[in-house]
């Protein structure tokens, strides 16, 4: 969708129009963590959860600590007022690289120099459902430090959903390195095997598999709708498969041009409990 805003170091502007050193580490080595928030009702949801996860990142890569939630909540209402207007929904994006570098290299520079700045737009959650097909490019590493940080690095996302568009899918799963499914090129995955009941719990791989530990991840695990379970290759036909991030959730009706069961197709309403 078009339109919205952006915030970057005191001035506000449309993406277009604002812009970042040349320097900036996460430009030149995507050196950086990004969140994406939900705004509904003119509210961000789950953002507590959504920046516990950001400073857990942070320590993990030894960046400074990134804004915190009195710091972000009046810049958060100022951009909703300026692109949400008529309170729609928004997809709100955090970001927080290491900054500018003094010199040339990889090497981090002294702390204090990290860089925040936000973009929000209108956006609809999406719900429908997708073909998908399983990467035979891309695996996710389960060994990464990385892998358990929402970083700036999507070239491997990337790939894999050209690798999917390539052949006339949607999406792309991953396998990481065990050759396990992991998750998708955006969203964690939600399994339930063929002739479980409404009421049985979705499986989603366990975070050592290399899985982002996503936000609706995480509660769905809380609100024991989800357990933690290997998943294997491949899924079966009769099992339901779920792709779900804090912007949506949808089912899989075909993998590698394999029918799964439709049933998934009620994602919405388990979306919507965990945002409730």
């Amino acid at each position: 969708m078009t339109g919205g805003i952006a915030w970057c170091e005191g001035r506000w502007g449309t993406a277009a129009e604002l812009s970042l050193p040349l320097d900036d580490r996460g430009l030149q080595l995507a050196d950086g963590l990004f969140e994406t928030v939900l705004i509904r009702a003119g509210q961000p949801c789950l953002l507590d959860e959504h920046l516990a996860r950001w400073c857990e990142a942070s320590k993990l890569l030894g960046l400074d600590p990134p804004p915190d939630h009195d710091q972000l909540m009046p810049l958060i209402q100022e951009a909703v007022h300026r692109a949400l207007p008529d309170q729609e929904c928004g997809a709100l994006r955090l970001n927080w690289s290491r900054g500018s570098s003094p010199q040339r290299g990889i090497a981090p520079p002294l702390p204090g120099r990290h860089r925040f700045w936000l973009t929000l737009q209108p956006w609809i959650p999406s719900f429908n459902p997708i073909s998908a097909i399983i990467s035979r490019l891309e695996r996710r590493n389960c060994d990464s430090v990385l892998s358990r940080c929402k970083t700036f690095a999507y070239g491997q996302a990337v790939q894999a959903r050209r690798e999917a568009s390539q052949q006339g899918c949607d999406d792309a799963l991953l396998l990481n390195t065990r050759g396990e499914l992991c998750c998708s090129t955006t969203a964690n995955l939600l399994l339930k095997p063929g002739g479980e009941g409404a009421d049985a719990p979705w499986l989603t791989p366990p975070l050592r598999s290399g899985c982002l530990p996503g936000v609706m991840r995480a509660r769905a695990l809380q609100l024991g709708l989800a357990v933690e379970a290997e998943l294997g290759e491949s899924p079966g036909p009769d099992n339901q498969l779920l792709l779900i991030n804090s912007l949506s959730c949808r089912g899989v009706l075909s993998l590698d041009d394999q029918p799964l069961s439709k049933q998934a197709l009620a994602g919405e309403s388990l979306w919507q409990a965990l945002l409730d």
